[in-house]
């Protein structure tokens, strides 16, 4: 944040998977743990927003460069997102994979931010 205050995006311990294809496309699916489970299907517009605020997914393709992945995404939980390149930069804590983002406005509150993402391997 623009402070140097750090906080969960999608709270502690979110749930998700990211998949890199050899064909060059790329799966990510993120989902915070303790989302609000609807009270009746179809959900109410409350709990349609409530939803969408605690989910992160997009498709497309990747190149990897030195230091970096570069996504280009053709579909996406925001439609803003649809159709950009988004750089994640690379590097490793022990046997973990780590991104993290050049400055972005978080689309959840507009701030100014820097994402970091520490993957396990699944």
């Amino acid at each position: 944040m623009e402070s140097g205050q750090e906080s969960d995006a999608l709270g502690p311990n979110p749930f998700g998977y990211i998949n890199y294809a050899p064909d060059g496309h790329v799966m990510v699916f993120v989902l915070r743990n303790d989302r609000p489970r609807p009270s009746a299907n179809p959900p109410s517009e409350n709990e349609k927003s409530a939803l969408f605020d605690t989910i992160f997914a997009y498709v497309g393709t990747y190149v990897v460069e030195a230091d970096r992945v570069v996504h280009t995404l053709t579909g996406s939980w925001n439609e803003l997102s649809t159709g950009t390149r988004q750089t994640r930069f690379l590097s490793f804590e022990g046997d973990h994979l780590v991104y993290t983002t050049p400055e972005t406005i978080d689309p959840m509150d507009a701030k100014l931010c820097t994402y970091k993402v520490t993957f396990e391997r699944a």
